[in-house]
């Protein structure tokens, strides 16, 4: 039976020109292409003359070629015009001009059965008016910038004109939910559908073998992060929680796995950071990793940390545990449904220094039982993501493949 038609819409999607770039909506998109037939429209921000701001700052906005073919499934790149901290109210009204042209001349050659877009803001408010035009099935992920947008003037309208534009809501935590649930959104429009995880690409290997590798010492106790090198994902705060686990006889390093993106990049700060602290042959940055690679600095470690001031659903949390990983995570979006249990590791509230320099020596010096750890991942993976999506999209009378043999 023929697939039906899906359209994928997301600002923030890999290409050559950005391989790290929002590898957990390429990974669902990836996955449903098992059922669809898929094509992926990734708008890119632009304005005459940024090419001078790379005479400075050699990795602001790189530009992908216009479309791409990865696994088989065109990926369009579509320039829209955006000029950074000026007019971004509207972004969305530009990346619709940008896109639309392009979606509908796709949609009349074959049609597309639903789109289903990634961020209320700007591409689901971009993508739910281009929707409502074509009249077919519009769907909106929030995956957390929903919440710094709120605060910022005028966005909340955006976002409720979003949410009432689509024909539903997916949210990776039930928090990113609730939250647009007080902003004025109607609850009936949210599934939660949080990210999943491979656990053939995510698996436990010999600590000793993949220490060694990194020119760990064997008998240290070993933190990671993995993340863009951005302040809100409290590198820093992890950094200057190692004195005090020194102090207490901890010989601890921490790995630091990540690189620049488009938020920015952090590390001149960190290193700065762990310089004047006398630690810099503790804290080892090993550059952005592709995931495939992971599974070495993950396996080499004994907990990860996530001090992080903003979430949606953090999927390295996931990949962490199915390395055998306990998690020390801050309280903030969905961190605390994943790691839901104290047997994965624990929760501590944001910006609290002493909280997380307690939590870190207790999860370092606790006895974890993996197989919970790795059970609990292999519970979360893909397969079960893709078939709540698959439903839903059959409800809202989008693409149906009913011989695929998906349940939610």
């Amino acid at each position: 039976m023929k697939k039906a038609r899906l359209l994928i819409f997301s600002s923030l999607f890999p290409s050559s020109a950005r391989p790290n770039a929002g590898l957990f909506v390429r990974e669902r998109t990836f996955r449903l292409a098992k059922l669809y037939d898929l094509t992926v429209i990734s708008p890119v921000p632009w304005f005459p003359g940024q090419s001078l701001i790379r005479l400075f700052k050699p990795d602001y906005r790189p530009m992908p070629a216009l479309m791409e073919t990865q696994q088989g499934i065109s990926v369009y790149y579509p320039r829209f015009f955006s000029i950074p901290g000026f007019g971004r109210n509207n972004d969305a009204a530009s990346m619709a001009r940008a896109a639309g042209a392009l979606i509908k001349k796709l949609h009349q050659k074959t049609p597309f059965a639903l789109i289903d877009s990634h961020f209320t803001y700007p591409d689901g408010l971009a993508a739910s008016g281009i929707a409502k035009e074509l009249a077919i099935p519009c769907t909106v992920t929030l995956r957390g910038t929903e919440v710094p947008h709120a605060t910022l003037p005028g966005r909340r309208e955006q976002l409720l004109q979003t949410w009432q534009q689509a024909s539903a809501m997916i949210c990776v935590s039930d928090s990113l939910k609730q939250h647009a649930v007080r902003l004025g959104a109607d609850a009936a429009k949210f599934t939660v559908v949080g990210n999943g995880i491979d656990t053939e690409k995510f698996s436990v290997i010999d600590k000793t073998e993949a220490r060694q590798q990194l020119g760990l010492p064997l008998d240290a106790k070993v933190l990671i992060t993995v993340g863009g090198l951005v302040k809100r994902k409290g590198f820093h705060h992890v950094i200057n929680c190692l004195p005090d686990l020194i102090q207490q006889g901890l010989d601890v390093h921490y790995l630091v796995v990540g690189g620049a993106n488009a938020e920015g990049n952090y590390e001149p700060e960190l290193r700065s950071l762990t310089a004047q602290l006398g630690l810099a042959h503790r804290v080892h940055f090993l550059g952005a990793l592709p995931p495939a690679a992971l599974k070495q600095p993950l396996s080499a470690a004994d907990v990860f940390v996530l001090a992080s001031a903003n979430e949606g659903w953090a999927n390295v949390i996931l990949e962490a545990m199915a390395c055998a990983l306990p998690v020390v995570a801050t309280d903030v979006g969905g961190n605390a449904e994943v790691v839901c249990q104290p047997e994965l590791g624990l929760i501590v509230p944001l910006d609290e220094h002493k909280a997380l320099s307690t939590a870190l020596f207790n999860a370092l010096t606790t006895q974890w039982q993996s197989t919970v750890l790795t059970d609990y991942a292999k519970a979360n993976h893909w397969d079960l993501r893709i078939a709540q999506l698959h439903f839903l999209y059959q409800r809202l009378g989008g693409p149906a493949e009913p011989d695929s043999g998906a349940k939610p």
